[in-house]
């Protein structure tokens, strides 16, 4: 049976950070589900049509990743369904700071209480892409600093675009 597991996040936009836990999530599973997603307690640059653009254009054109192990998709109801749908038993959740770690041992501990059977697994990113968020890299972008070190090229284009 293959292992199959989702990623869950806004990704507005995806970096390198992410990436990191993308990378190290297909060592450890078969099929790999990115799942983009709307939640109502943030402030978005990108709708989600275009972040699973940018997904799409960071994991499988600029870092030419397998698209044969990595599905992107939206979604829009408790990841434990979501695991579901896709035949998922775990999620992948990534961990950059001692500061994330309370939020998400409760996250995981109610997808618990929702579905046993779903395990939750937390990875963190390398060093040098812990200090990430893509709040920050919104924050770079609108005061025209350099992007390189945090986002793929893709990325890059695309906020800017946004941004004019």
């Amino acid at each position: 049976m293959p292992r199959i597991a989702i990623y869950p996040g806004t990704f507005d936009p995806i970096t390198y950070g992410h990436i990191d836990v993308i990378k190290k999530s297909l060592k450890i599973v078969d099929k790999l589900i990115v799942a983009t997603t709307d939640s109502s307690d943030k402030d978005y640059l990108f709708t989600v049509e275009e972040r699973i653009n940018l997904l799409k254009a960071s994991l499988f054109k600029d870092l030419k990743l397998n698209k044969k192990n990595i599905k992107i998709v939206s979604f829009d109801e408790l990841t434990v369904k979501l695991c579901k749908k896709y035949n998922a038993s775990m999620i992948i959740r990534g961990l950059r700071a001692v500061s994330d770690f309370e939020y998400e041992f409760q996250l995981a501990g109610m997808n618990k209480k929702l579905d046993k059977s779903i395990e939750t697994v937390f990875l963190m990113s390398d060093i040098e892409n812990e200090i990430i968020s893509s709040k920050f890299i919104k924050e770079i972008a609108t005061l025209n600093g350099d992007l390189r070190k945090f986002v793929s090229k893709s990325v890059i284009r695309l906020i800017k675009e946004k941004l004019k």
